[in-house]
């Protein structure tokens, strides 16, 4: 994917920047909601296990990074090109 579709930074967003220690010129927005988030504990992000079992991903920063877009897409089942077609069915 073209690098200038790969980072989305919402400056007027009235929750910017919603991380503690982010860099706002460094600071990707397109991943608002982390889709990550669904893989628990193997998201590879920086999270806290709250008492309750919900996770506290406030000091994450992963896919909120430029350099971690391609990575993040391949996370999800996408190859950073685009995200992967449907498996078929048999």
């Amino acid at each position: 994917m073209a690098p200038q579709y790969a980072c989305f930074t919402h400056r007027e967003c009235e929750y910017f920047p919603c991380h503690p220690g982010a860099e706002p010129e460094n600071f990707n927005c397109l991943f608002c909601y982390c889709p990550l988030y669904s893989l628990d504990t193997a998201c590879g992000g920086s999270f806290v296990l709250l008492p309750d079992g919900r996770k506290d991903c406030s000091a994450c920063l992963y896919p909120h990074r430029r350099e971690n877009y391609e990575a993040v897409v391949r996370r999800c089942g996408g190859s950073g090109q685009g995200l992967a077609a449907p498996a078929a069915e048999t």
